[in-house]
């Protein structure tokens, strides 16, 4: 089969077409033959080399862990799933790859298009998390960076219909977007703390500029206008930000133990029913890799970079 490796660390350069056997599922797992695998910040974070010390890889390593297509080989004691199925979740051995092994994937809907499918595992699991892990309720006001991203655009729905008020930087290109959504939109950058305070939020005991809480998906040094604007530094939660170490601020990273099919399947359920808007950015094929990841280091794009493999 054909695959994504890098063998080394460092820039979009290193990642090469390589040819590889296909992988054997153990116990517990199942064979993807990939239809389309997604891309992720984190995809080029590891790829640097820059999550090292908190991740370190066996090199050389596929990257990817959006995964959908189609099963093709199930190991010792999958009861759940057939080959034949189409199926999208995590994959256990790198996604950018014509086969991949998979743990935790679920089937697809019918009426779900393979590219919201691949969009949804690792951008709804953290969205997911992050709301849940700030207890975002009925009649509150949260505060998105990066309301436009894969993550973003998906916690920005998830918190409206919760019942929240959404606030969500952007850059201005990306806010008619925000809007139609239901947030109200902010440049992200010099000025932020001003252009909330113009929002004219009320001011409540535990937030005195009417921000109840903040959830960074962007990790652009928002954090200290975010503890300006809370007042303090409870109910801030990055998932992107390192800086957060050195302000008491806490820092969620997603393990396996985070995959929830649950979850999974809810998202596809509110996707296939068009109350959820997972929204494209681009396509690339899987030969094009390094300069998908390219493109989500640039920080601009609205919505999943999907790579393109047997499709």
């Amino acid at each position: 089969m054909k695959a994504i490796t890098f063998s080394e660390y460092g820039g979009p350069e290193v990642l090469h077409v390589t040819p590889l056997p296909e992988p054997v599922p153990g116990p517990g797992q199942v064979r993807i033959r990939v239809r389309v695998a997604g891309v992720n910040p984190v995809d080029a974070k590891l790829r640097s080399g820059l999550m090292s010390k908190q991740i370190p890889l066996s090199l050389p390593a596929i990257p990817g862990s959006d995964v959908a297509g189609t099963v093709d080989a199930v190991g010792e004691g999958v009861t759940a799933l057939s080959v034949g199925d189409e199926v999208f979740g995590w994959a256990d051995t790198g996604s950018y790859a014509e086969a991949a092994l998979a743990t935790k994937v679920v089937r697809k809907p019918q009426g779900l298009s393979w590219d919201v499918a691949v969009a949804l595992p690792v951008a709804g699991e953290a969205a997911t998390r992050g709301l849940r892990l700030l207890n975002v309720q009925r009649g509150e006001t949260l505060l998105i960076h990066g309301g436009s991203g894969a993550v973003g655009t998906l916690a920005v729905q998830l918190a409206l219909q919760a019942g929240a008020t959404v606030i969500a930087t952007a850059s201005p290109a990306h806010h008619d977007s925000l809007r139609a959504m239901g947030a109200l939109p902010v440049s992200h950058g010099p000025g932020l703390v001003d252009q909330v305070k113009a929002l004219g939020l009320e001011p409540r005991p535990d937030a005195p500029h009417g921000i109840d809480a903040v959830f960074d998906v962007a990790g652009k040094g928002a954090l200290p206008d975010s503890i300006t604007l809370r007042g303090s530094t409870r109910r801030i939660l990055t998932i992107a930000d390192p800086q957060a170490f050195s302000l008491g601020i806490p820092f969620s990273a997603g393990t396996p133990k985070d995959r929830s099919s649950d979850d999974l399947e809810a998202l596809a359920g509110l996707a296939t029913s068009g109350k959820l808007d997972v929204a494209i950015a681009a396509h690339f094929p899987l030969e094009e890799a390094a300069r998908a990841q390219a493109l989500i280091m640039e920080g601009h794009p609205r919505g999943k970079i999907i790579l393109v493999v047997n499709g």
